[in-house]
């Protein structure tokens, strides 16, 4: 069997790794323990000084980590700026945030190259190549010209936009031409995957060969042919069960259930991002209660909001429109001892979400756009199935084409946000056990191993040379 090497913007330190539930560090801790291999990106840190020579290499059993410092110039313009301030709002359909500067792209560039120029060396013949997300797009086509010729394949864990969305990016088909270099791409969903394929016949008068949904399309284009399908990434569901279980009794759990005193509980948990909907959710909850009063003093609304890349203006922004909407509703609807938005910018593990997760009675998951969005996996996976809470799904998220049983909603849409919520609150036992119980066929079936698997053997057999 070919050793894997797996390529990802971060590489989850060694400890995360091994208490990691779900995401993408199961995935790949898991494909690299069987095959052998190297795990390679940044290291999370940024340094003052240019970026150090060689990368830094621990060993642990037949994985090695191998990782790169970032200068504050590359952190800058690799990461900040091209990444997360022009593709991010791009491919979450984000236009009018786009910010396009000559100076960050070649930033952007000028690190993934840097990128492969160190992982070169540690390249073996027969090794296969899993590149991961909308930083490293450049990053196959970088190692191919530097002369490798390993099997090599993309995933991109956001949407990808729609052709029309695509060519407000001055240097469109230079991108495309860049994931193109991959054997396989992957993406989460049918649509995705369709808009990548109108793009390739759109834009480029390139040929798509539609194969089926497990088959995907083989694309011509730029002189080669590659495998482009979807692969829904999923959650270690078994593992997650088991864990929400147990932290159903934890101390943390415990302290939830007796600060509600009997009320019933609304959660979200969302990376503070403008892509969340989390401006329209607020709304929604207070639809909800305006609407429906005979839930004041009967239900709370608790938001995690962990907060990320604090240094971009947009996200300074919504951290200030979230702290003003809370506000501003908990001081029109509160009581004395009854407070009904929870929202917290702040960190939780794993176990103590699971035991959170299992407490709330409704999910509330209405991204305005995202590739999969794992939390309402995890939300599912972790509810009693005897006693199941219900979840409120946005219909922009990757989860909605799986999770149909779902109450589907539209988040632009306030009003029937909050009808949505009246139903999800006010569901019968018996129909609330059979869509939990559809749900976890689904997540039994298509969990974090299915995905991983399915990719690694799709690679194998993707067009190759």
């Amino acid at each position: 069997m070919s050793r894997l090497v797996v390529v990802s913007n971060r590489v989850a330190p060694i400890d995360e790794g091994k208490q990691a539930a779900g995401g993408l560090a199961v995935a790949v801790l898991a494909a690299l323990k069987k095959t052998g291999g190297i795990w390679f990106g940044w290291s999370g840190t940024v340094v003052e000084e240019e970026s150090q020579s060689e990368p830094r290499r621990t060993d642990v059993g037949r994985l090695t980590y191998a990782t790169l410092d970032l200068s504050r110039r590359d952190f800058e313009e690799y990461y900040n700026g091209f990444a997360n301030q022009t593709l991010w709002p791009l491919f979450h359909y984000r236009v009018g945030l786009i910010e396009v500067s000559r100076r960050t792209r070649e930033g952007y560039k000028r690190v993934n190259g840097y990128f492969a120029e160190k992982l070169v060396p540690l390249l073996r013949p027969d090794d296969m190549v899993w590149v991961h997300d909308y930083h490293l797009i450049p990053f196959g086509e970088e190692l191919r010209q530097r002369g490798c010729n390993q099997r090599m394949g993309f995933f991109l864990h956001t949407p990808f936009p729609a052709p029309e969305i695509l060519v407000a990016l001055p240097n469109h088909r230079e991108l495309i031409r860049e994931l193109c270099a991959y054997d396989l791409v992957g993406f989460h969903t049918q649509v995705d995957l369709r808009s990548f394929a109108d793009y390739i016949r759109q834009e480029l008068d390139g040929e798509v060969e539609d194969r089926g949904p497990e088959g995907g399309m083989l694309i011509h284009a730029f002189g080669r042919t590659l495998l482009a399908r979807a692969f829904p990434i999923s959650i270690d569901t078994e593992n997650l069960v088991g864990i929400a279980e147990i932290a159903a009794r934890s101390r943390h759990t415990q302290r939830l259930k007796e600060s509600l005193v009997g009320r019933r509980l609304i959660i979200g948990v969302d990376r503070l991002d403008y892509s969340k909907g989390l401006p329209q959710r607020f709304q929604a909850f207070e639809q909800l209660l305006l609407t429906y009063p005979e839930h004041c003093n009967r239900v709370s609304f608790l938001q995690v909001a962990p907060p990320s890349r604090e240094d971009v203006p947009e996200y300074i922004a919504i951290k200030r429109e979230l702290s003003e909407l809370s506000g501003r509703i908990n001081g029109r609807f509160a009581e004395f001892d009854w407070m009904p938005i929870r929202y917290l910018n702040k960190s939780f593990g794993r176990r103590v979400l699971a035991g959170f997760y299992r407490t709330a009675h409704v999910g509330l998951v209405t991204p305005l756009r995202d590739g999969m969005n794992l939390v309402a996996k995890e939300y599912v996976a972790c509810q009693d199935a005897d006693d199941p809470g219900v979840l409120v799904l946005s219909t922009f998220a990757g989860a909605a084409r799986e999770l149909d049983s779902a109450l589907i909603v539209n988040p632009f849409d306030i009003e029937a946000v909050a009808d949505a919520l009246q139903r999800a609150l006010t569901m019968s036992l018996p129909e609330r056990k059979e869509r939990h119980a559809a749900m976890m066929r689904i997540l039994r079936s298509h969990d974090i191993g299915w995905w991983r698997e399915s990719y690694v053997d799709a690679l194998t057999r993707a067009p190759y040379g």
